[in-house]
């Protein structure tokens, strides 16, 4: 039995894939999760063998809270479902650690195929995207490996995601578990390591690397 966990901000995805999943006796859908914060919360009570990982959700978004789990949990292994196939976006989801990546335009069989792959400890990729990954890899592509958003630390990241999207401080810290003063030290960091000295230019950032759309 592989224990599931899906992570999506759209309540008919969740479902959808839920309803997909049960028609195998081999899957358990152990719960869902809305955004990031959840998934993480998620993660560590029903722990289980693998969260299906949306990416594009509000608050904590799917990258950050892989950062997050993979940290607190390196035994369970993360599935991105997305809509997405930028490759530098899919380059940097496969840095932080997932094992898996699929678009959500895949049918339902491959969606099965790619779930019992990463859970014999393969990495899937979907496809029509793994060409491009490969050449990433190989320093074909056009992902650059001094890209300065790589310099920052997991929490870094997390909190420029946050206040990328117009989140307050308190409203960061909150979601994140740590105090408002911590997270503008945070920021404060980051912003000298990009060399971005504004909200604005941090925000224009944030949406060239596909962090927030």
């Amino acid at each position: 039995m592989i224990k599931i966990l899906i992570a999506d901000d759209h309540a008919l995805v969740r479902e959808g894939v839920t309803a997909l999943l049960n028609l195998h006796d081999q899957f358990q859908i152990v719960g869902t999760a809305a955004n990031g914060q959840e998934a993480v919360e998620q993660a560590g009570k029903l722990r289980p063998d693998i969260i299906l990982m949306d990416i594009a959700m509000p608050g904590l978004g799917g990258l950050e809270a892989t950062l997050e789990i993979r940290k607190a949990h390196p035994d369970i292994k993360i599935l991105v479902l997305s809509q997405y196939d930028d490759k530098e976006y899919v380059s940097r989801l496969f840095k932080a650690g997932v094992s898996g990546y699929i678009l959500k335009h895949a049918v339902g069989t491959d969606l099965v195929s790619a779930i019992r792959a990463v859970h014999r400890g393969e990495v899937y990729v979907y496809p029509a995207i793994a060409a491009g990954v490969v050449d990433g890899y190989l320093g074909r592509g056009t992902i650059d490996i001094d890209d300065p958003y790589e310099n920052l630390t997991d929490r870094e990241k997390q909190v420029l995601k946050l206040v990328a999207e117009g989140y307050s401080h308190k409203e960061v810290a909150a979601s994140l578990d740590i105090s408002a003063k911590t997270v503008m030290a945070h920021q404060t960091n980051l912003s000298e390591k990009l060399g971005l000295r504004t909200r604005a230019a941090l925000i224009k950032f944030a949406i060239q690397k596909g962090i927030v759309k």
